[in-house]
């Protein structure tokens, strides 16, 4: 059965959609936590530079990427203790955003009383999580999280995906199960046959009967990620949804996919593919000692990055045109007979007139 949709009961105009804003009370992931090291990282979300660094007892902060003294990026400096210098005249800021240190300083001159923004910030599930609305609202909302990052039955992998083209085309791409023509040997899934929607003003849920060419149940059945020959479809159903702002898929009860969006502009479009193989199905695993298991997850981890890539390079050349045929004719839509896409489009013109 469909449900109602999110907002209206038709499509809103095309260009308003690939136009669309991002609701930004909501967190969003900006980088995965490998990256931020004991250098600041500059990141950007939706127009707004962002500087995040490690404190000396690793907490992470998150400012506006500026110096307010001559307003060059404070992430071209450098960490000191607690504190994050400026690379041009070391003035030094805290965690709060306060200056706290000019070195040339006379015994005369008071600090300036400037203070940069700063965002709510987490660390949770191998990634980076920041708050870019109003910071007020940042506790009553929860990150999306991966619960199976860290859990000893599950092998990550991940990729970036950067494309030049509105966060609308990822989504809709992520949400559209007809399009595995495009993938050929890299897609893990086969002939999906829609059973329902479901919709609500924070995601959209599209239930599949399908095909997988995967089955994890015995230890060399792990090759199937790497040897075509060894696939062979079996019936299975498939599970996607928008959580907005990220989605989730989640096949048989091997494979729990994840994209995690940072969206830059209406132009560009950060994102983190992330990739979960399930070993719940040796039913014994738990017996062998928490350490090797813990060798075997680390081991595998990223295992499945190679096949990742490749379905963005594929991906991001279709968004690639999909935005440069918008920008020539703006108002101009095909027949769209996608009842998830519908949706989905629906709830991006409902977020945005949220923030």
């Amino acid at each position: 059965m469909i449900s109602p949709a999110v907002s209206t009961p038709s499509p809103p105009p095309i260009d308003s959609i690939r136009r669309a804003p991002i609701n930004l009370n909501h967190w969003y992931v900006v980088a995965q936590s490998s990256e931020l090291t004991d250098q600041p990282l500059g990141v950007v979300l939706w127009h707004q530079p962002i500087v995040l660094y490690r404190d000396r007892n690793q907490v992470i902060h998150a400012l506006e990427d500026r110096c307010p003294h001559r307003q060059v990026r404070l992430s071209h400096g450098q960490v000191q203790g607690n504190q994050l210098e400026c690379v041009y005249h070391g003035w030094q800021f805290n965690g709060a955003g306060a200056c706290v240190e000019v070195p040339y300083l006379s015994a005369k001159q008071k600090l300036p009383s400037c203070r940069l923004r700063t965002y709510p910030v987490k660390e949770q599930d191998g990634f980076i999580w920041l708050f870019p609305g109003d910071a007020d609202q940042a506790d009553t909302l929860a990150p999306m999280g991966l619960p199976e990052w860290d859990h000893i039955n599950y092998i990550a992998s991940y990729t970036t995906i950067d494309t030049p083209s509105h966060f609308s085309f990822l989504i809709e791409n992520l949400m559209d199960m007809y399009h595995g023509r495009l993938h050929d040997n890299l897609q893990a899934w086969a002939n999906p046959v829609l059973r329902d929607i479901e919709t609500s003003p924070t995601r959209v849920d599209a239930h599949y009967d399908a095909e997988s060419y995967y089955k994890i149940d015995k230890i060399y059945s792990v090759g199937q990620l790497f040897i075509p020959a060894m696939r062979k479809l079996r019936p299975t159903h498939l599970d996607v949804s928008y959580v907005y702002p990220h989605w989730q898929s989640v096949l048989g009860n091997d494979f729990k996919i994840y994209c995690l969006f940072c969206p830059v502009s209406e132009t560009q479009t950060k994102a983190y593919l992330v990739h979960f193989v399930s070993l719940g199905a040796f039913h014994r695993l738990h017996k062998l000692p928490m350490g090797f298991r813990r060798f075997v997850k680390n081991s595998l981890f990223n295992a499945a990055r190679g096949l990742l890539a490749g379905l963005v390079v594929q991906d991001v050349l279709m968004m690639e045109d999909e935005q440069r045929a918008f920008e020539a004719m703006p108002h101009r839509k095909g027949p769209e007979f996608n009842q998830t896409i519908v949706k989905v489009q629906q709830l991006i013109d409902y977020q945005a007139q949220q923030s």
